[in-house]
């Protein structure tokens, strides 16, 4: 955002952080781990004196995360930290900010568009950390064969569908064990749905692979109401994957960094803007592993 100096009539650029319009425009309101996200990003706000406004749609949908982008662009904006819907699909509304100036940092999720950075984790290697664990909790069940079942959020999702890739390539090593065709269900009513029909109808099945927080969720679930031993591994670790995971519905989550996503891209931001050098394109802000046994 310029501002235009009253004395030379002149637009320059703000000098006071406050002064930049920044946006963070996640995918959802509803997923814990978005809220995550804006707590580090709200953090490191406060910690240099800026301001920004969160806003998503309230349910997901990409038309209206559209809309937000091209709003947000047009009333202004300065920067933008955004997880990508769509990557396809809103890369044209991100295209039209930058054309504006606009700063685009992704956290999360890139779209095709170019962006100064992506904050993410490395969802490849995430997913074959779980494909290690699901190994290893397939032992420790005592199962020497049976099937797998994959419920993915999107099939437009790339850092899910790197997930799956991940996870696949460990577990097709493997031939003890046959890989269902993946599913794919947005929220957890709909993955606890899928998750219900595979435990319905594969009577060899013995584990099932969530990519993301409500599909993880979904899983639990449905495990915890079936007689079966199954083994369920997922993404993402909100309170109620906590309680799933006490429970045994779940043995193991792959857990991100949302904070950290969220702090720092607020200070890649604030340096870009400021016109510091930001380093890579891309920072992979880990995984780690969370069992009942390392809570």
């Amino acid at each position: 955002m310029y501002i235009r100096n009253k004395y030379t009539n002149m637009l320059i650029r703000p000098s006071n952080l406050d002064d930049y319009n920044i946006y963070y425009i996640s995918k959802d309101k509803i997923s814990q781990f978005w809220f995550i996200i804006n707590q580090g990003i709200s953090d490191m706000a406060s910690l240099v004196g800026a301001n920004y406004i969160w806003d998503a749609p309230e349910e997901r949908s990409v038309d209206k995360q559209i809309e937000i982008i091209t709003n947000a662009a047009n009333n202004g904006a300065d920067a933008m930290l955004i997880a990508a819907l769509d990557p396809v699909k809103v890369s044209s509304a991100i295209e039209y900010a930058k054309s504006l100036g606009v700063k685009i940092i992704y956290l999360d999720t890139p779209s095709t568009e170019e962006a100064i950075v992506t904050l993410a984790t490395d969802d490849y290697i995430a997913g074959v950390t779980a494909g290690e664990n699901m190994i290893i909790e397939l032992a420790a069940a005592g199962y020497r064969q049976g099937t797998i079942g994959i419920i993915s959020d999107s099939i437009m999702s790339t850092n899910t569908r790197e997930r799956v890739n991940g996870f696949r390539s460990v577990l097709a090593s493997n031939r003890n064990f046959k890989l269902l065709n993946t599913q794919f269900g947005p929220d957890t009513a709909s993955a606890l749905i899928i998750a219900n029909s595979y435990i319905a109808n594969n009577p060899d099945l013995v584990g099932i692979f969530a990519t993301n927080e409500d599909t993880t969720i979904g899983v639990g679930y449905a495990i915890s109401k079936s007689s079966l031993p199954i083994v369920g591994i997922g993404f993402d670790f909100p309170p109620e994957t906590q309680k799933l995971i006490e429970n045994g519905s779940l043995k193991a989550v792959m857990v991100q960094n949302p904070y950290t996503m969220g702090y720092l891209g607020m200070a890649q931001t604030i340096a870009a803007l400021k016109g510091f050098d930001t380093g890579p394109r891309y920072i992979n802000t880990g995984v780690s592993v969370r069992t009942k046994y390392t809570n």
